[in-house]
């Protein structure tokens, strides 16, 4: 078994809510994977970025924007979790690589 295919259900869960990420988190402590890493890492990076952006828009009051912000995750979401699903480890467009870069403590 290869492993992309050993981690693609830690890499699938961790797209499920910022709580499946912490979960995937604990699934990978042991046997390590590297591609459940990768995915982790650009999972908790969407989850972040969403919920920093809720909170920005929240306090400021720019609540026309909320619609928008809505889209965005749902898009890099649904790029994300395809990549897992596929196998493949392809960094989101824009912050996939900063995600890889920022979130290194996930290992």
């Amino acid at each position: 078994m290869s492993e992309t295919d050993s981690g693609k259900t830690t890499a699938v869960v961790a797209y499920i809510t910022i709580v499946g990420c912490l979960i995937a988190i604990t699934m990978n402590m042991e046997p390590k994977n590297a591609f459940a890493r990768f995915h982790i890492r650009q999972a908790f990076g969407i989850h972040v970025l969403f919920h920093a952006l809720a909170i920005l828009l929240t306090y400021s009051g720019i609540v026309y924007l909320a619609f928008p912000v809505y889209i965005l995750y749902f898009v890099l979401w649904v790029y994300g979790f395809l990549q897992a699903l596929n196998g493949k480890t392809k960094p989101l467009p824009v912050l996939g690589a900063y995600f890889q870069q920022w979130f290194t403590f996930i290992s």
